[in-house]
């Protein structure tokens, strides 16, 4: 199929580029395009006016204490650059095809929301923020305050996603990222971010996120809780692995059923906290 038809705006500046959205309600920006073309192509979405973000601006990569990254970088640029999170770093070869993540976009990634994406989940796992900006301004947003559900946000109407901020690692910090597809460049069955830090030899601060059996990345609290001031071996692992896997829920698919999908969760989980704490040692 083909897309309907519909209006093109390159914009110049990120002013034009909010300008041109927020007169056409049902306008869509587009930079990578690597999920928006296909969706068009096959009429899921059917906008009236496309906004081309390319030249509005949002390409760079600045280092003041924390990594700002535009909304436009793309995708292997972020991967192969040296200041970039060693979580991050170890979770990008699993964004998509190297093809893709050549013209796949950062900003993009985390827009679209897609509860399967690994860069949403490492964005939450670090506590970074993202930053948006439409007709009343510029605001910072916690990404577990950002991410609704599959594909859907708290921006506001005429907003864009203009950057993401991620905190550099500290010292005695790990992290890990672990995910199970059933083939390289395949959507996730399961996949987990964690980041823990090793004070006197007790794990602190413990981030564990989860995504693709959930909606969005998604923080266990009570997890995290306890394995908070333990000292992490390969049976608090196997525990917390346990504890994930209880807490998830799952739908199931024709690929796994939810009984193999949290038994995969809690896998996942239990390598990645031993990975990350052997690395904040």
């Amino acid at each position: 199929m083909k897309p309907v038809a519909f209006e093109y705006v390159a914009a110049r500046s990120l002013e034009e580029a909010i300008e041109a959205i927020g007169r056409d309600e049902d306008a869509k920006p587009i930079a990578g395009g690597q999920s928006l073309v296909p969706a068009l192509n096959m009429r899921l979405v059917r906008p009236t006016l496309l906004v081309d973000l390319n030249r509005a601006g949002l390409d760079g990569i600045e280092s003041d204490g924390v990594l700002r990254v535009g909304a436009t970088v793309r995708q292997t640029t972020l991967e192969h650059d040296v200041r970039t999170h060693p979580l991050l770093r170890e979770a990008m070869p699993f964004v998509g095809h190297f093809v893709t993540r050549n013209r796949g976009t950062v900003g993009g990634s985390v827009a679209h929301a897609d509860g399967s994406a690994e860069i949403p989940l490492c964005l939450s796992a670090l506590g970074g923020t993202i930053v948006a900006e439409g007709p009343r301004g510029r605001r910072e947003i916690d990404p577990d305050a950002f991410f609704v559900t599959h594909f859907l946000t708290t921006l506001e109407p005429g907003e864009l996603v203009v950057e993401t901020l991620w905190p550099p690692p500290e010292e005695f910090e790990g992290a890990a990222f672990e995910e199970f597809a059933l083939r390289a460049g395949d959507y996730a069955l399961s996949m987990v971010a964690v980041v823990v830090k090793r004070v006197e030899d007790m794990a602190a601060d413990v981030r564990i996120r989860i995504g693709a059996v959930t909606d969005r990345p998604t923080g266990f609290a009570d997890v995290e809780a306890a394995l908070d001031g333990s000292f992490v071996t390969p049976a608090v692992a196997r525990e917390a692995g346990a504890l994930a896997a209880a807490a998830v829920d799952p739908g199931g698919s024709i690929h796994a059923t939810p009984e193999y999908l949290r038994a995969l969760t809690g896998t996942l989980v239990e390598r990645a906290l031993l990975r990350a704490w052997e690395r904040a040692a």
